[in-house]
């Protein structure tokens, strides 16, 4: 596609979609996942949040690395840290088992009859990579693993920066390792390369409000799914949390919230209600350079048409309110 050819939201799939605004050139980027012959990361860029340009590669994975450099990375987000653009994104080595899943003395086989569709658990965790610019290259900041720890299967790492301006890593620990799927958090070190110390639980999928009427068991793992964590501070101080997960049985992929009402990240965590559903999540709050909160989220999960859509949104001292769809 030529650079000058330009598309809306809903002609080009975006998966686990995140918009950077950037002020000192006036434009937004969109980061997404590549898949295919060339797996990796692409940004496209639009001055307006509705035409949208040709998609660029800013990253792919190293043949030195430890994960496989074609699987496709999930859920790429760019911050700007200490001058410089940081790029979170979740690798993947299916070629390196981990333990299977066992509670007492019972071990899970989790998917389906047939073996090509099994969820065993294998290497998958978030790195950090950097650049001078938000178009990229980036280039990992640690190639030999993942900053969570590398025997936990994690995934859709995203930056917070707590009250006293410490750097922390938030992610989504796997459902298919530890079956009641997770959000914790690990600080990081200041240049963002390494853990600094060790994590800590945020909450559990299962304690979504909405979830309170499953009656937990193996024919209701799906539900207890945790994706996209994104952090952001409410007016008065109060700690939003966005994550997704699926209603009971799996049927609906869901954006759902909590709130820590101290403001703190370790909590304590409310869980809230379900902002929107129909198979749509794994959202994420910007302010556009009018002054507007716009939550941009992907809908069509598990389809093959998803896409990514814009809602504006209102934020208050104990709550996050969707507004209606961008004009």
């Amino acid at each position: 596609m030529a650079d000058d050819v330009l598309e809306t939201l809903a002609e080009f799939p975006a998966h686990d979609p995140f918009v950077l605004p950037v002020a000192h050139d006036g434009t937004y980027r969109l980061y997404s996942a590549a898949h295919g012959e060339h797996p990796g990361v692409v940004v496209r860029t639009s001055t307006d949040l509705r035409n949208w340009s040709a998609p660029r590669p800013v990253f792919t994975v190293p043949a030195d690395c430890w994960a496989d450099p074609s699987a496709a990375p999930w859920a790429p987000e760019v911050h700007l840290w200490r001058g410089r653009y940081h790029l979170f994104t979740t690798l993947h080595q299916p070629a390196d088992a981990l333990p299977p899943v066992r509670q007492g003395g019972t071990t899970f086989v989790l998917g389906t009859d047939d073996p090509r569709w099994r969820l065993a658990p294998a290497r998958r965790g978030t790195v950090v990579a950097v650049s001078d610019s938000p178009d990229g290259p980036f280039e990992l900041l640690d190639p030999s693993g993942p900053v969570p720890p590398a025997e936990f299967m994690t995934l859709d790492g995203t930056l917070h920066v707590d009250r006293a301006g410490r750097p922390w890593m938030v992610y989504a620990h796997e459902w298919v390792q530890i079956l009641d799927g997770t959000v914790e958090a690990v600080p990081l070190q200041d240049d963002l390369s390494r853990a600094a110390g060790p994590p800590v639980h945020l909450f559990r999928g299962s304690e979504a409000s909405w979830q309170r009427s499953v009656t937990p068991g193996t024919a209701s793992l799906a539900p207890y799914v945790t994706d996209g964590p994104q952090l952001r501070r409410l007016p008065g101080g109060a700690l939003a949390a966005l994550w997704s997960s699926y209603r009971a049985g799996g049927a609906e992929y869901v954006q759902t919230w909590a709130i820590s009402r101290t403001g703190e990240l370790t909590g304590h965590w409310e869980q809230r209600g379900v902002l929107v559903g129909g198979d749509a999540g794994h959202g994420m709050l910007f302010e556009t350079f009018e002054g507007r909160t716009v939550l941009v989220l992907h809908r069509g999960t598990g389809t093959q048409r998803v896409r990514a859509e814009l809602h504006e949104v209102r934020l208050f001292p104990d709550e996050v309110q969707l507004a209606g769809p961008l004009r």
